[in-house]
């Protein structure tokens, strides 16, 4: 699960000045008759450092992404919703394997990416920093944090990078399964007792200002938007992709019953906009640079992960260079 909420440094002159023109005019013609990008290909030096960048940064966010809901597993009510969440959980895991495997692909090793995560250098989704306090956290998370990451990755998935494309193919098929189980756990619980209800509609409130930071920034705060969108490597903007959620889940939300807690939101029915209330920006800027409530936590988590996980990788590399004698 992933929003469009990344940041990318200003491009600096020299990050095409420095490029042959001719190659570049040729790379730029090929997206633009719709061609694929493949590993073995010429691409500017900047195209191929915003994709490590974006492409890893979605990594990171599956592999964090999985915590907050994996913290549920032992308390999710039922044998069924246990065994729903693992399988949810294990997915999300095999989603990071899938983008670190493109991101790969264009030079920068798994070990890198995963020291910069661990360092902070690299950052994700700024939505996985804040704590699941009760079961209704989960279900919103598994609803419509997941909704708001297909509409990124839809768009995504037509971009103009061959490898990420197929794993964005792959991943966007898994969590349409993981789309309809968070939207059957929230339907439970808000049609069920008034404890239900009120434990959803707190979740919501809780949830909704992280959910609006979630595809990033407003367009006018980006630097980057339109070479990005020119080379394919996003296909659609911050802007577009929070209009486009919100036209699909807000009348889902209110046929729930539930309140979403902004006076401010509304659709201006000419223009097809919606308009809401400031979500605070100043947080999101903060939470991302790794001030937020579990920042701290969540890297922590991974960094006992990667050392408990260390003797299993040295295993591997001792096995792959190990010298097999052929049976007689």
């Amino acid at each position: 699960m992933y929003g469009g909420g990344t940041i990318f440094e200003k491009p600096e002159n020299k990050d095409l000045v420095n490029e042959d023109p001719v190659k570049l005019q040729e790379f730029e013609d090929r997206i633009e008759r719709g061609e694929k990008i493949e590993p073995s290909d010429w691409m500017p030096s900047l195209y191929r450092k915003q994709l490590i960048r974006m492409i890893e940064q979605h990594g990171h966010s599956e592999i964090i992404g999985a915590l907050p809901e994996g913290t549920w597993i032992t308390r999710a009510p039922g044998f069924r919703r246990k065994m729903a969440l693992i399988a949810k959980v294990q997915d999300e895991v095999g989603h990071a394997q899938l983008l670190y495997s493109a991101a790969e692909t264009l030079g920068k090793t798994r070990e890198e990416m995963i020291n910069d995560l661990l360092s902070g250098k690299s950052k994700y989704s700024n939505i996985f920093n804040y704590p699941a306090f009760t079961w209704a956290d989960s279900c919103f998370i598994s609803w419509l944090v997941d909704a708001g990451a297909i509409v990124n990755q839809l768009a995504n998935a037509r971009g103009s990078y061959g490898p990420y494309c197929r794993a964005l193919d792959r991943i966007c098929a898994e969590e349409s399964f993981h789309l309809k189980y968070g939207h059957h756990c929230v339907i439970y619980m808000a049609t069920g007792t008034d404890i239900q209800r009120k434990m959803m509609q707190e979740a919501l409130n809780r949830w909704w200002k992280p959910m609006m930071h979630f595809f990033g920034p407003p367009d006018k705060m980006s630097v980057h938007t339109e070479l990005l969108m020119k080379w394919k490597v996003k296909m659609a903007t911050n802007d577009d992709m929070r209009n486009q959620f919100l036209d699909m889940y807000v009348p889902k939300i209110l046929e729930l019953g539930l309140e979403i807690p902004d006076p401010e939101l509304r659709k201006d029915e000419e223009t097809g906009k919606w308009h809401y209330g400031d979500p605070d920006w100043d947080e999101f800027y903060r939470v991302i640079r790794g001030d937020g409530p579990c920042n701290a936590e969540r890297l922590e988590v991974r960094r006992i992960a990667e050392e408990r996980g260390q003797w299993v990788r040295e295993a591997l590399k001792k096995a792959e260079t190990a010298y097999v004698t052929p049976l007689a």
